[in-house]
């Protein structure tokens, strides 16, 4: 751990968002308050709204993700919005290319594209989407330099008879996301920001955080790393609200373990009654850095949190079936964060 200990002030917070459809919900409903939120994001001094591509779940309304930043840049004038991730493997790199031109030559300085490898959704509709069968990522550095070859062709290629328009010439930030220590590596090989999933990977936060740093070369985009983790935040005006909400997210990774993906479902009572053994223990796997509680909780959970990974950022996704006590949460964690007086 460094001499200076970070304080939760210090650092910037951000929000993903995956347009959550809840239980008897609609996905027009979930990105009207998707824009809502990114609404209340900006006023409350968050850095970035990302949105996340995901596939064949029918409680998440982000899988045209590139669309969906668009119509959230549209509907803010300063914060940030971009991908948390765009999968590049399910995408040829010149698409993406010319896609996220076009949104940083609609909202200039204002898009950032953070990228994955894995699918995001199942081996079958990896394949629908692939066309191909390209299941592991392997490819994946050699697809980002394509990437960043179609944005800055001088510095990554000779002769480039295909061009990115819009996307040619354009600097929008490229970000390496993970889940494990692949990502990490090659982000602090090539010199690039990274962004961890510990708000489902909880497991590997701190290795591939020490497996980037370790590897971080200094490029043109970065002269020192820059981190930024995912984290999974419950808040509530006690503690005791707070946790009844966050069993709508337990239960969605709940459905994810019986490989019966449905929409986000509204809180139960005594939701431990309902699981077995197994699914106790891999549930408190999965979300143990999740944050749930009051205010005072909250800061106290985020300043250990930070103290261990010495995060440059945190990014927050909430799982919250109730769009006002979705608000209210993020709202409370902007309070204790220094945002927000």
């Amino acid at each position: 751990m460094s001499a200076n200990i970070k304080q939760l002030s210090d650092i910037q917070f951000s929000v993903l968002d995956l347009s959550p459809i809840i239980a008897g919900g609609t996905a027009a409903d979930s990105l009207q308050n998707t824009l809502d939120l990114a609404r209340h994001a900006e006023k409350w001094g968050y850095n970035r709204y990302w949105l996340a591509e995901h596939h064949n779940m029918p409680g998440i309304g982000s899988s045209a993700t590139s669309v969906v930043i668009g119509h959230v840049a549209a509907g803010t004038s300063t914060i940030r919005v971009g991908s948390g991730g765009i999968m590049l493997p399910n995408h040829s790199p010149l698409v993406i290319a010319e896609q996220f031109g076009t949104l940083e030559s609609l909202f200039p300085g204002r898009i950032d594209l953070g990228l994955g490898r894995a699918p995001g959704t199942d081996q079958l509709t990896a394949r629908a989407l692939r066309k191909e069968n390209r299941m592991g990522g392997e490819d994946f550095p050699e697809q980002l330099a394509e990437l960043r070859a179609y944005f800055d062709p001088e510095a990554f290629s000779g002769d480039n008879y295909v061009r990115a328009i819009p996307g040619e010439g354009l600097n929008i930030p490229i970000w390496l996301l993970g889940s494990s220590g692949f990502s990490a590596q090659l982000a602090g090989q090539l010199g690039l920001p990274f962004s961890f999933a510990s708000h489902f990977s909880p497991e590997y936060t701190l290795p591939a955080l020490d497996l980037y740093r370790r590897n971080f070369r200094p490029s043109s985009t970065l002269d020192k790393p820059y981190a930024m983790v995912g984290l999974n935040v419950v808040a509530a005006d006690t503690d005791e609200e707070a946790q009844l909400l966050a069993t709508s997210m337990q239960q969605m990774f709940l459905n994810l373990l019986r490989n019966k993906p449905g929409q986000l479902p509204p809180p139960v009572e005594n939701l431990e009654s309902f699981l077995t053994e197994h699914e106790k223990a891999a549930l408190q796997q999965r979300l143990a850095t999740s944050v749930v509680g009051s205010a005072e909780t909250v800061r106290n959970k985020l300043q250990r949190f930070l103290d261990r990974t010495e995060a440059d950022e945190m990014i927050i996704n909430s799982q919250i079936f109730d769009h006002n006590a979705r608000l209210r949460s993020y709202e409370i964690v902007a309070e204790v964060t220094g945002r927000k007086a």
